[in-house]
């Protein structure tokens, strides 16, 4: 059972680190896809929507079917459409065709979000600790991946369709390869009449549904949505703050998104062991309040050496907070999983999608380093919020586990 377990976790960081890949190699070749087509940065910003409404579609229909069907199912089918869909885009020789493809496989890209989600919650479930945030820091290893072979590819003369279709096709292999260390569908039922026999008020298991979970559930994907928007302002402003509030030159201002970007996969490579000794509420609260400390010297610091640490602490801070989300909406009841999962990373892919744009339509009222108090103000909410995951009960601190423990 120990091996099967390991086998699982495993499988499911390989198939972060292929969402990541696909993601990523789509986003990279982006300039090229709009040369291509022919589009201005309006047109093209219009398309990426579709892709977002795509994803947010996928995962509403990915997560029931991951209930339903089970992980083992739903995983690599998603993960298979989505390495076929990735070449699509690359493809399309005019906008409309554009569009379709973005819809199509931003469907696939959010079907596999969810559902390797879903499969990671009952992953993590089967451990006894926390192992969600790995999960996701693995992810950003995958879009880093991305950009070293489209780098390479390029510099080598090869076009971006080829290597588009290379990198769909290896993922569509990697993906059925590991199929068979997935876990299966999970006897809820059974542990739920299994517990109820034991009557171990203490270790009971999550499967019960309890009272008011639906509400809970929705108020964890506010929670992600707030802390979605704040990533989705940092990754398309934080190098614009630099070169236009602070007069770095473009290089220069590169890296404010690289010390963002860097700083929250450090985060999430660290937040399991956190999430493990001092409780997911704790990361979430504290990890919030240094998102706000961090964003705060971004919008009201003069120099160069605070907005870099700003945007450090921003990134660090923000780190733990989906995974904590996700994990708390999969865990409130084990049998509906997927469908939970869905709602919260669909309400949090919004935030993503409306950061920039909020932000976009704030800076004809203030200053674009001004308009960074709003996301402020969203941290601030969410540490105060994260009070929602007191009652998650696979985290309790200092090693306590609920349930199966290794």
């Amino acid at each position: 059972m120990e091996r099967s377990l390991r086998g699982a976790r495993v499988a499911t960081y390989v198939y972060f680190v292929l969402c990541g890949t696909l993601m990523g190699a789509w986003v990279v070749h982006i300039p090229a896809a709009e040369e291509r087509v022919g589009i201005s940065h309006a047109t093209l910003g219009g398309l990426l929507v579709l892709l977002g409404l795509g994803a947010f579609v996928g995962m509403q229909v990915a997560g029931p079917l991951t209930d339903r069907l089970g992980a083992r199912v739903v995983v690599p089918t998603t993960a298979v459409l989505c390495g076929a869909s990735l070449v699509l885009p690359g493809l399309a020789p005019d906008p409309w065709t554009l569009a379709g493809a973005l819809l199509v496989f931003g469907a696939c890209n959010g079907g596999l979000d969810v559902s390797m989600n879903a499969h990671a919650v009952h992953v993590e479930k089967a451990y006894g600790r926390p192992v969600m945030s790995g999960f996701h820091a693995t992810f950003s290893v995958g879009g880093v991946l991305a950009a070293l072979v489209a780098a390479g590819a390029t510099s080598a003369g090869v076009s971006p369709v080829a290597t588009m279709a290379a990198i769909g096709g290896g993922s569509i292999v990697i993906a059925l390869a590991s199929v068979r260390a997935l876990m299966p569908a999970a006897p809820v039922a059974e542990e739920t009449d299994a517990t109820r026999t034991a009557g171990d008020v203490k270790h009971a298991s999550p499967a019960v549904a309890r009272p008011g979970m639906a509400g809970r559930v929705w108020l964890l994907a506010v929670l992600a949505l707030m802390v979605m928007l704040c990533e989705g302002a940092a990754n398309d402003w934080s190098a614009l703050h630099l070169r236009d509030v602070l007069g770095a030159s473009t290089s220069t201002a590169a890296f404010a998104y690289g010390t963002f970007a860097a700083a929250m996969t450090a985060g999430r490579l660290l937040a399991d062991r956190l999430v493990a000794r001092f409780g997911s509420m704790a990361v979430l609260r504290h990890g919030a309040t240094t998102a706000a400390v961090g964003i705060t010297l971004v919008a009201l610091g003069p120099w160069m050496w605070t907005a870099f640490t700003g945007w450090a602490l921003f990134g660090l801070g923000l780190a733990g907070g989906v995974p904590q989300l996700l994990s708390a909406a999969g865990n409130a009841d084990p049998a509906a999983a997927g469908a939970n999962v869905s709602r919260v990373a669909g309400l949090g892919y919004v935030g993503m999608l409306a950061g920039p744009a909020v932000i976009g339509w704030l800076t004809h009222l203030v200053d674009l380093n001004h308009t960074f108090i709003l996301l402020t103000l969203l941290c601030v909410t969410t540490a105060v919020g994260a009070r929602v995951l007191r009652t998650e009960p696979d985290r309790t601190p200092h090693g306590e586990t609920a349930g199966v423990g290794h």
